[in-house]
């Protein structure tokens, strides 16, 4: 079964910015017919206005029907006041998608009171160009139908992976909702050392760029383990041994990650709510 045959028969996105934007051009990439979709944004970008027009896309609809997914792409912050207006939207039949940081599934059905199959979800930066790393958990209501509507519709834009207990959610934020940021990390230090062992700062700069984004594209292609790959581009006794002598040392790389893994964990647990 494709995924376009999987996606509702009627949604309602609310929210239309750097996250929602880039999950409905996925679903449209994925075939879903513009008619099908409305858009609630009070403050829509005129791409986003452009991209409702082009594909026939309701924008802000004044009187939307009950549909057979909802998906939340709003600030977490905004929900409070966005909860009365859309809790008649929220049926017992229509799945909710929420990609609200910090928001549980529990928080989520004490403001929209008729919903039943919440699916709480977690991607990253990269779902806007569709390589993004997304984890879900249902509400145990939720149907396996809708699952996989819900699936259908997160998988539009990369990888999806569910967790049995939503707990695990704020593990998911702090290694793939956060990770992003520590790649991006790694390539300015990796261009700083470069420059401290004396390469133009521009230069450095590319190759740095270029080296971080190469080896992903790789290791995204590979069907190798990352310690595989790592081990294939290590030669015994040779530059790049050297250098991971010093990044796998008992207070190396890996410590820190944890730390910075363990540290993000947390801070999101404090979030929720």
């Amino acid at each position: 079964m494709s995924g376009s045959s999987l996606l509702p028969a009627s949604l309602i996105l609310v929210g239309a910015g750097k996250m929602g934007g880039a999950m409905l051009e996925g679903w449209l990439a994925d075939g879903l017919p513009g008619e099908r979709v409305a858009v609630i944004d009070p403050n829509p970008a005129p791409a986003m206005v452009a991209l409702c027009a082009a594909h026939r896309i309701a924008l802000n609809p004044a009187h939307p029907s009950e549909p057979e997914a909802l998906v939340l792409a709003i600030k977490p912050q905004g929900l409070e006041a966005a909860a009365e207006g859309l809790a008649p939207l929220a049926g017992p039949a229509t799945v909710v998608v929420s990609v609200l940081a910090g928001k549980t599934i529990a928080n989520l059905k004490d403001r929209l009171p008729r919903a039943r199959a919440v699916v709480r979800a977690m991607p990253n930066l990269p779902a806007s160009i569709r390589r993004g790393a997304t984890g879900a958990a249902a509400s145990p209501e939720t149907s396996e139908d809708q699952r996989r509507t819900a699936h259908a519709l997160l998988a539009s834009n990369g990888l999806v992976e569910w967790l049995e207990d939503e707990n695990l959610i704020d593990a998911v934020t702090a290694v793939s909702g956060s990770g992003p940021a520590y790649v991006f990390l790694l390539a300015e230090a990796l261009a700083e050392a470069g420059i401290a062992a004396g390469l133009p700062a521009e230069v450095a700069a590319r190759l740095a760029r270029q080296t971080v984004a190469g080896a992903g594209e790789l290791l995204g292609r590979s069907p190798e383990e990352p310690g595989t790959l790592r081990r294939n581009v290590t030669s015994p006794g040779g530059t790049t041994a050297a250098a991971l002598e010093v990044l796998m040392a008992g207070d190396g790389l890996a410590p820190l990650m944890r730390d910075a893994v363990a540290a993000a964990k947390s801070r999101a647990g404090e979030l929720a709510g």
